[in-house]
């Protein structure tokens, strides 16, 4: 596998003050730079910027995978196995509402991942998977 770099990612929120919170203080991601418009995250080393964009009404939309409704499009971060469970044990403590709990998925099988969906105040789609094995990320 190469060697990783930060990965830069700009999504749109209805309400910045509220998504500046939910990423602070229930994801626990620090904030760096930021206007009346936009803040800048570091989320597990990445740069998540979230910009002020008009409510839209566009409904979710999901594609099946491993049987479950997996949100499209969506975000989100690999994770080391341990941090993955610590991390979904926090947000399970914050009364996080998962669109797809926490569970390993491809059971068994090539990819095998935990992971876990949720949706920010905005209603932007997160993921956060981990593998056992990081050399099954790319996986055939």
């Amino acid at each position: 596998m190469k060697t990783l770099t930060p990965f830069h990612v700009a999504i749109p929120v209805h309400n910045l003050e509220e998504c500046r919170t939910f990423y602070r203080e229930v994801l626990g991601c620090e904030e760096g730079r930021s206007s009346n418009h936009w803040v800048d995250f570091d989320v597990f080393g990445h740069q998540v910027v979230i910009h002020y964009k008009p409510k839209s009404e566009e409904a979710l939309h999901t594609n099946a995978v491993d049987g479950k409704n997996v949100p499209v499009p969506h975000y989100g971060v690999v994770l080391p196995w341990e941090t993955f469970h610590g991390f979904a044990e926090d947000l399970k403590s914050k009364g996080i509402d998962f669109i797809i709990e926490p569970y390993v998925r491809f059971k068994g099988e090539v990819g095998e991942q935990a992971t876990m969906f949720f949706l920010d105040p905005s209603g932007n789609a997160l993921e956060f998977k981990a593998f056992k094995d990081m050399g099954q990320l790319f996986a055939k």
